[in-house]
């Protein structure tokens, strides 16, 4: 990958995925003022089941947006992954700046938010996945950047292996509460139709959390943190770095 194409296309997906942030704020600017008029807090306020559908659409139609432009800046399946995941997480960053830039909010990193509703509501607070963002774009620059230096980067099973692990174990631990709720209402096998029943719905509605599930959180950034930490170690230790050829 040529290194002036690389430094273009981090600069033009980064604002990509900054305009796509500030986006999302802005349209939960408008839902906070129509729900929350005094402020957004758990436990949710009630909408209707076909608003609830509507978000569910509305995240859908964004993680396509991601992945297109994953596919159109990666050559190979590495690269469009490496850039999904660095987009992704420009995206979730900047949604929060644009959040605390219009609406003052969160007060702190602390404060419990819905992140995605997709399968089931994840919740957290808004530090959880800050972090996750952060470890994503050390992810990505690190492949990027050993790829530029000429290092032939692949990714061993093992290493594949903790980067999935580390992804279920956060994953469980931000839809922890809310699948929960799932189990005990007796709603396992119709996940797919969850906006539409009215048992969670009420349930979702009446909910407020208390804890968050940290030591899964960290035990999950440590196994993908230790992902990279031997792919940088591995690839520097027996990869020759091969010359690049600059394109004009």
């Amino acid at each position: 990958m040529p290194t002036k194409r690389t430094y273009h296309m981090f600069i033009l997906s980064g604002v990509f995925a900054i305009a796509m942030g500030f986006l999302e704020a802005i349209v939960v600017v408008y839902l906070r003022k129509i729900y929350y008029p005094w402020g957004f807090d758990f436990p949710l306020q009630a909408i209707s089941s076909g608003m609830l559908s509507l978000e569910l659409y509305r995240e859908i139609c964004t993680m396509v947006m991601l992945v297109i432009i994953a596919l159109i800046a990666g050559k190979n399946r590495l690269q469009k992954f490496t850039w999904f995941i660095y987009c992704f997480a420009i995206w979730d960053i900047f949604y929060y700046v644009g959040l605390k830039l219009f609406l003052n909010w969160p007060p702190s990193l602390l404060t419990w938010d819905i992140l995605f509703l997709i399968p089931v509501p994840w919740i957290s607070p808004v530090l959880a996945p800050v972090v996750c963002s952060l470890t994503m774009i050390l992810r990505a620059v690190c492949i990027v950047v050993l790829q530029v230096k000429g290092h032939d980067v692949r990714i061993k099973f093992l290493e594949w292996g903790l980067i999935i692990g580390g992804g279920v174990v956060i994953f469980i631990s931000f839809i922890r509460d809310y699948s929960q709720i799932i189990a005990q209402e007796g709603l396992l096998g119709k996940v797919l139709a969850l906006p539409k029943d009215q048992r969670f719905y009420q349930a979702m509605a009446q909910y407020q959390p208390v804890d968050f599930a940290w030591s899964l959180f960290i035990f999950g950034e440590i196994l993908i943190l230790l992902s990279i930490t031997m792919i940088v170690i591995r690839i520097k230790k027996k990869d020759k770095p091969e010359r690049l050829l600059e394109v004009k």
